[in-house]
């Protein structure tokens, strides 16, 4: 999963999508997500450097992750299209 090429995160967790005009805000943690997603990193890449950043359990992470990534498919801001 990749964010579209076209979506602006800002260091403070704001999403901006052109194609629609929509603007999202997101904590510091997603923010984190988004941005390895937009270099990209692939999940289990993400997943690892979430782990050495937050003091987490890896499957609670997983699950968060899976359903924030389930988020960015509705809202259209991946190359995956929507759920």
């Amino acid at each position: 999963m990749a964010l579209k090429k076209s979506i602006a995160v800002s260091e403070s967790g704001f999403i901006f999508n052109p194609a629609t005009g929509d603007s999202y805000t997101v904590n510091q943690v997603a923010a984190h997500i988004l941005e390895y997603l937009k270099e990209g990193l692939s999940m289990e890449e993400v997943k690892q450097k979430m782990l050495s950043l937050y003091k987490v359990d890896a499957a609670d992470l997983e699950k968060d992750l899976s359903d924030f990534y389930t988020y960015l498919q509705q809202l259209d801001l991946t190359t995956n299209g929507k759920a």
